[in-house]
C-alpha cells in the first residue's frame, strides 16, 4: 500500500523489548519471527498500513512503530503528532515496562489530548505457559486503564491472541466518533510505506 493518505494514524509507544514491532509484524503480515530473528532496536520509527472493513466501510490504518529506547524519546513527539489512537505496550513479564507507560500517558495527555489511548499487554503466551512469569498484576493494569479511560488488551504476537481485536476496536471507535474524512499526514516515510517491518524482539 502506498500513497500519502490514511484515515486514522495509530502510534505504538513503550519501552524497548516490550514487543511493539512483533505486534505490528503479526497484525500486518500474520507472522511471528521472534524466536528466529536476532533482536534489533527500532531506530526512530517504522511505518506500515492496512485497510480494514468495518461494517461495510473501508478504513486505512496508518501504523507507526516507534523506538522504545529513552534516547529516542525526544523524537517520539514527531511520530505521535496528530495521532488519533496510541497503543501503549508493556511486557507482562517486566514490571518496569508497565511503569514506563505512565510516562507516555502523561506525554499524550499534555501534547495530544484528542488521542485515544489503548493499553496493550504483550507476551501473554509466556504467562499462559508459566503463570509465575507474570510480573504485572492484572488488576493493577485494569485500574490504570480505567483511570485514563483506556481499553486493556492482553495479547500474544506468537499466537495472535487479541491483536486483530485491538486494531478492530480502534477502527470501530474511529467510525463511531470521528468524521470519516481522509487525513493527510506530513510525516517522513509516508510515501514509501514498507511492505515488511523487521521484527525487533525475540519473544512475543
Amino acid at each position: 500500500m502506498s500513497g500519502n493518505k490514511v484515515d486514522i494514524k495509530v502510534v505504538l509507544l513503550g519501552k524497548s523489548y516490550a514487543g511493539k514491532t512483533c505486534l505490528v509484524e503479526r497484525y500486518l503480515h500474520e507472522r511471528f519471527n521472534g524466536e528466529t530473528v536476532p533482536y534489533q532496536n527500532t531506530i526512530g520509527a517504522a511505518f506500515g498500513a492496512k485497510k480494514v472493513d468495518v461494517n461495510g466501510k473501508k478504513i486505512v490504518l496508518g501504523i507507526w512503530d516507534t523506538a522504545g529506547s529513552e534516547r529516542y524519546e525526544s523524537m517520539s513527539r514527531i511520530y505521535y503528532r496528530n495521532a488519533k489512537a496510541a497503543i501503549l505496550c508493556f511486557d507482562l513479564t517486566d514490571k518496569s515496562s508497565f511503569d514506563r507507560i505512565r510516562f507516555w500517558i502523561g506525554e499524550l495527555q499534555t501534547h495530544e489530548e484528542a488521542c485515544k489511548i489503548y493499553i496493550c499487554a504483550t507476551k501473554k503466551d509466556i504467562i499462559d505457559a508459566d503463570p509465575n512469569t507474570r510480573d504485572v498484576n492484572e488488576k493493577e493494569a485494569q485500574a490504570l486503564a480505567k483511570d485514563v479511560m483506556a481499553e486493556l488488551y492482553e495479547t500474544s504476537s506468537k499466537t495472535g491472541e487479541n491483536i486483530n481485536e485491538l486494531f478492530m476496536a480502534i477502527a470501530q471507535y474511529y467510525l463511531e466518533t470521528v468524521k470519516t474524512t481522509e487525513v493527510k499526514e506530513d510525516m517522513i516515510y509516508l510515501n514509501e510505506v514498507k511492505k515488511r517491518l523487521p521484527c525487533s524482539c525475540k519473544s512475543t
